[in-house]
């Protein structure tokens, strides 16, 4: 019966994500799906749990849970960890890897308790075949995840393996690139309708072009992927390799082959020249073209269209040019964008004040460790009171 084999699952994100992972899972048949901090929680069977790494594309891991337990301090934790069965999951020529989340009075190193959890499963072997699995935190067999929050300890397995941002298609990469996850979490929060202008006039390495091409084409991110966690498992939830191929095939067999007009911009023409290899790399060139030029330079296609921008965030820059930067965007948005939804994303709140327009929505994301605001400026044709009212011949 499905009911039964229908397990709980938790799909980790990036902060300022979790409704539109959500969504996501609900579109691909997820059940009991809720919204948490940084993640969401859903059940499926076997074959979702493939289906759901092979095609979410905000979700950074999907983790499957099998034992929550109360810790008072590492003892606790080490005879917690040392009382599941370990030999359900895993074998003694196995190897294994263990990440720890945090958000805990009770502990301070992450990396310890990882220590300590490692040691428990080691010593269980070792005291019953007299040999131990070994460490792997490249590939291991089996990863696993601990989420300690408060004095509650939930134990996880990872069936993701690498983080699903690392979708595989990006070898170049300039020195800030933009994690794929919130590449496509910000093009899904831009509402761009798939089929109109999509433009990227500070492309960069080219990530949000490439995400872009993928959504509007339905080509899953799993695609270019070369394996997942849950491929090494061999007990519980053991890999099904048939099951997988169909349900990778199924996923492939739904890409569309539109023709948006998805273009960028770059600056420097060795960074464009790496995005240009991303693209082809991702097989989107068909789709995707990026131009060599400023942002002021740009020719921009008359219409209605959106830009989705990752602007640099001044780490590197004086303060006077970040300043500067800022006000040329939002003048360039201004002289050539009319008609079009404008997105930029940055963590420099000053040098926002600069771009010189009312943002029309502000989104808290996440770049990395960088708290960020996502703007939308709508460059309405003629002035916004016009389009408010259809004023058409106005003095």
């Amino acid at each position: 019966m499905k009911e039964e084999t229908d397990f709980k699952m938790i799909a980790k994100t990036v902060f300022g994500l979790e409704e539109i992972l959500s969504t996501e899972l609900q579109r691909l048949g997820a059940r009991n799906v809720e919204v948490h901090n940084r993640a969401v929680s859903f059940t499926g069977d076997k074959g979702f749990m493939y289906k759901a790494n092979i095609s979410l594309r905000t979700a950074l891991r999907v983790l499957v849970p099998i034992e929550t337990f109360t810790v008072v301090d590492e003892k606790s934790l080490y005879n917690s960890i040392q009382a599941i069965n370990w030999e359900e999951y895993m074998d003694v020529t196995d190897t294994l890897a263990i990440d720890t989340v945090l958000n805990s009075d009770l502990f301070t190193h992450s990396q310890y308790l990882s220590q300590k959890a490692k040691d428990a499963i080691v010593d269980q072997f070792r005291a019953k075949h007299g040999e131990r699995p070994s460490v792997d935190l490249d590939r291991p067999t089996l990863r696993i995840h601990l989420h300690v929050f408060g004095n509650t300890c939930t134990v996880a397995l990872d069936s993701s393996g690498e983080s699903l941002h690392k979708r595989g298609y990006r070898d170049k990469t300039n020195l800030a690139p933009l994690n794929e996850v919130l590449a496509a979490g910000m093009i899904l929060l831009s509402g761009w309708d798939k089929h109109s202008t999509f433009i990227d006039p500070m492309c960069g390495s080219g990530t949000i072009l490439i995400e872009a091409a993928m959504i509007a084409n339905n080509i899953p991110p799993g695609y270019y992927r070369e394996e997942y966690g849950f491929e090494g498992w061999k007990k519980f939830r053991a890999f099904d390799e048939e099951l997988y191929n169909t349900i990778f095939d199924a996923a492939i067999n739904k890409i569309t082959n539109h023709q948006q007009q998805i273009i960028g911009g770059e600056l420097s023409p060795n960074v464009a020249k790496k995005a240009k290899e991303n693209i082809k790399h991702a097989k989107v060139d068909d789709i995707v073209s990026i131009k060599v030029a400023d942002i002021k330079d740009f020719e921009v296609p008359p219409g209605r269209g959106t830009v989705v921008m990752n602007p640099p965030y001044g780490e590197r820059m004086v303060k006077d040019n970040i300043e500067e930067l800022y006000k040329s965007i939002g003048d360039t948005f201004k002289k050539n964008f009319s008609g079009y939804d404008c997105w930029m994303i940055s963590s420099n709140m000053e040098a926002f004040k600069h771009v010189g327009l009312r943002p029309s929505r502000k989104i808290t994301l996440f770049n990395g460790q960088l708290e960020c605001r996502f703007m939308k400026y709508e460059m309405y044709q003629g002035t916004k009171k016009i389009h408010k009212q259809g004023v058409t011949n106005r003095e």
